[in-house]
């Protein structure tokens, strides 16, 4: 059984580096490559939604040198011609988090993408970039507040419609690589049913038969929704 929304925390990409001798900046960089395998390797195998935790919100706390070079991946993420090859994959791109907070180019690139890609229906691809669990929280209750909706009309299905995530199932599966055991923000609200798995693999060294035994334990699991 394959999950229809996967959600994945790619964690590991600096400990992989230092571990290699190489530097932190080429971690990210195998990191991004990796993520464009897996999008593929997704999709190949009926993923119908992939999530992402591509930055967070505690991550503008990094250094300069770090951050800028994170910016420039993603300016390559969003180039023409990682589009083009979006769009012959069928993958339609979504940016999710905070993008006032990057430069106007950025923004630029942002908008651009997700027009040009827009009709795509073979995948949905969820790019979280300055994001936090709780800031789409406090976010979704600020636009509530903003409306000015009753508390009595206030429902778990209207405070979902004001989340960053929305319109799409919950995800019925979590990955995060590098052994660490948390969400770390990723998706707090959308996870409460999920099925996780803790994979002892860096993200960059995580392989299309890493996926499978990850996807072999999913189909084995009972996802009882408290019932």
């Amino acid at each position: 059984m394959v999950p229809y929304h996967l959600g994945i925390i790619m964690d590991g990409n600096r400990r992989w580096a230092r571990e290699k001798g190489l530097p932190v900046l080429e971690g990210h960089r195998r990191g991004f490559e990796k993520f464009k395998e897996a999008a593929k390797w997704c999709k190949k195998k009926g993923v119908r939604i992939l999530t992402v935790f591509a930055f967070s919100t505690e991550n503008w706390n990094r250094s300069k040198q770090e951050v800028s070079y994170l910016m420039q991946l993603l300016k390559l993420a969003l180039s023409k011609k990682e589009i083009e090859s979006l769009n012959k994959e069928g993958a339609r791109l979504q940016i999710i988090g905070q993008r006032e907070r990057f430069p106007k180019e950025i923004q630029k690139l942002i908008a651009e993408a997700e027009e040009k890609t827009k009709k795509n229906k073979d995948v949905i691809l969820n790019l979280t970039l300055s994001y936090g669990g709780r800031a789409e929280i406090l976010e979704a209750v600020k636009n509530i507040v903003r409306k000015k909706v009753s508390p009595d009309k206030i429902d778990e299905k209207l405070f979902s419609q004001n989340l960053w995530i929305k319109g799409v199932p919950d995800p019925d599966l979590i990955i995060r690589t590098s052994g660490e055991q948390r969400l770390s923000g990723f998706l707090i609200w959308q996870a409460a049913y999920s099925e996780l798995y803790f994979h002892e693999k860096y993200w960059p060294e995580f392989s299309e038969k890493d996926l499978d035994q990850v996807f072999a334990e999913f189909s084995r699991r009972q996802r009882r929704f408290g019932k």
